[in-house]
């Protein structure tokens, strides 16, 4: 079980778990504690954890019984065998905790995979066995593109297309639709040997913004990609700061010195791990979700 999956509640971890014979996933049962009670302590919450179990098998309840055990990294790094429950099971284990943080939480997790963003998310999964970029066209403005219409396909209408409307986030307008072709061209010719070459490329097509919405989730793939074709490595987004993250990228537009020692403090040789694939999948999704 090597498929794995990290869905995030108010900035909480909700580890999950590909079952390949029961094609379902697994949830992590302290993680759920932990999300709906906003509590970071591990200890903590494995003693509510103790605590509520031991409540619930007086009351036979089928929470208990719905639970299994499977290996998840703890706290220490270690892969240590803990708790885990089906998406059913999630449903009647929020309902027997029976408070309003733990409604709140359930009618996140309903209805979160139904989102644009869920319903991407999983297209973005299945990337893995794709061949979606050919290796000719790793770094150029098409593939970018061939990325964007994967993930938005059916859930946008633009899906894959340049813009033709000048967008702004916040306080930074990006690239005016009426140069953004050319600068596109700029950014595609731009040399891609050398790690800060990637990251100046990666900035400038950050600054491009070529799509209506879905760019940062599309271009941190994109990067990805030429970083395995160029230099045989990737990046452990789950190395990097969500805040962290947003802050490097918006000083990029003047200054892109903190990007790069945020990437190149991530950077793995692991380019063929599905785990740090799914990672850097789920990581950048919540790097999107709003604070």
């Amino acid at each position: 079980m090597n498929k794995l999956s990290i869905r995030f509640y108010k900035d909480h971890k909700v580890r999950a778990v590909w079952d390949e014979d029961g094609n379902h996933w697994w949830f992590s049962v302290l993680d759920i504690v932990g999300a709906i009670n906003q509590q970071d302590d591990h200890e903590k919450n494995r003693n509510y954890w103790k605590y509520l179990k031991a409540k619930l098998k007086k009351e036979n309840s089928e929470v208990v019984s719905d639970t299994t055990q499977l290996k998840l990294t703890a706290p220490d790094g270690k892969k240590r065998m803990t708790d885990v429950i089906s998406q059913a099971g999630v449903d009647k284990l929020a309902k027997a905790i029976r408070n309003q943080q733990a409604m709140d939480f359930l009618d996140w997790f309903t209805y979160s995979d139904n989102t644009i963003d869920g319903q991407s998310r999983k297209k973005a999964y299945t990337l893995w066995e794709s061949r979606l970029v050919a290796e000719k066209d790793v770094g150029t403005v098409k593939a970018l593109q061939q990325i964007h219409a994967y993930l938005f396909g059916g859930l946008y209408n633009f899906a894959g297309k340049i813009r033709t409307k000048t967008i702004a986030k916040g306080n930074t307008l990006f690239c005016l639709a009426e140069h953004l072709h050319s600068y596109l061209n700029t950014v595609e010719a731009m040399p891609e040997t050398t790690f800060d070459e990637i990251v100046e490329k990666y900035v400038e097509m950050n600054a491009a913004h070529p799509f209506m919405e879905g760019n940062g989730r599309s271009t941190r793939i994109w990067l990805d990609m030429i970083f395995k074709k160029r230099i045989k490595m990737c990046v452990d987004w789950s190395r990097i700061d969500k805040r962290d993250y947003l802050d490097a990228m918006i000083a990029s537009h003047t200054d892109s010195s903190r990007i790069h020692e945020l990437l190149e403090g991530a950077m793995t040789d692991k380019i063929d791990d599905r785990e740090i694939f799914m990672k850097g999948i789920d990581y950048s999704y919540y790097y999107e979700q709003e604070e």
